[in-house]
């Protein structure tokens, strides 16, 4: 039986992770709520990991947010994701867990890093300045993994998903993502009978999503690659892993779906005096592809199962 800690199991992120290794008769999954561990504590963090026998790290713990919150908490944001990272990597390689696979975020690359973005594209230029602290704080988490791998033998790797979407996701009116936000927006426009709903920008940038059960099965079959075979698709100092599906869609093409699946029938507006923000984001995930693993939800049935996943579980949700 193999003893696998998923940091941050409450999240989007996390929960995925755990929904799929439940799958699996041979692994012990151990959790820890926030009220139980302080993984911005070092002390209690090095406490768990010495009272618990653990084999694999999955690290998908940390604060996240939309610009916004970005925008007003920097300070916390590159603290808290720089401590809880540091804290647990440290303690796993103090407690001889030989496998940890950190979870990161696209924000990492440069603003205008060239398109479709690789894995290459790290530090090669400035970061987008509404999320360069926490982006910072994920960079670190990479170099932590490398650090540790060089100096210590560990095999400690890390993966960078696209814009997720899916169960579990932020269904705030004002601090979700793109998905949730247009999901709840149409949703309530239909419950409305809404002639319109207002869509900022042009509709015109393209952006790439990917379901956050096709994450979680790529982190686990990272994470289950043999040592070879992962080495020989990545290098000592470039040893992250894009996750993506390599397909993108304009924000006009993606409101239009959200939508059809919603079954709101009205018109959309386009509120062109808003920004559009970067014209393209989409992730290169050839080296991914080569080690054998593709994405498998489209986005209108990974759409529809969100929507289904919103009505189910809406009552539950903070307005």
């Amino acid at each position: 039986m193999k003893n696998v800690f998923v940091a941050g199991h409450n999240g989007m992120v996390g929960s995925a992770i755990v929904r799929q290794l439940t799958n699996y008769a041979d692994v012990n999954i151990i959790t820890r709520s926030r009220k139980e561990l302080n993984l911005t504590n070092q002390a209690e963090v090095q406490a768990f990991f010495a009272e618990q026998a653990i084999d694999q790290v999955y690290l998908a713990a940390a604060k996240v947010g939309g610009i916004i919150a970005n925008n007003t908490y920097p300070a916390e944001f590159i603290y808290d994701n720089l401590m809880i990272e540091a804290n647990i990597i440290h303690a796993a390689h103090s407690n001889d867990v030989q496998q940890l696979l950190f979870l990161g975020s696209s924000c990492i690359y440069p603003k205008l890093a060239a398109q479709p973005m690789s894995e290459n594209a790290l530090l090669s230029g400035t970061l987008e300045s509404t999320n360069e602290p926490y982006a910072i704080a994920k960079i670190a988490g990479i170099k932590l993994c490398e650090s540790y791998n060089r100096q210590y033998g560990r095999d400690y790797r890390s993966v960078m998903p696209t814009n997720l979407y899916g169960p579990n996701d932020n269904f705030h009116p004002d601090n979700s993502h793109v998905i949730p936000a247009l999901l709840r927006r149409f949703h309530e426009a239909k419950l409305a009978n809404a002639s319109e709903v207002v869509a900022w920008g042009s509709g015109s940038p393209m952006r790439e999503f990917l379901h956050v059960d096709d994450m979680a099965a790529a982190s686990i079959f990272v994470m289950e690659l043999d040592k070879v075979t992962y080495e020989a698709n990545t290098q000592p100092m470039l040893s992250h892993i894009n996750v993506g599906t390599g397909v993108d869609c304009t924000i006009k093409q993606l409101t239009e779906t959200v939508a059809k699946v919603v079954g709101y029938t009205g018109n959309i507006v386009w509120d062109t005096t808003k920004p559009d923000g970067a014209p393209r984001k989409l992730m290169q995930v050839d080296r991914l592809k080569a080690l054998g693993w593709q994405y498998s939800i489209g986005l209108e049935q990974g759409l529809e199962h969100a929507y289904q996943w919103f009505l189910a579980n809406q009552s539950s949700f903070r307005s």
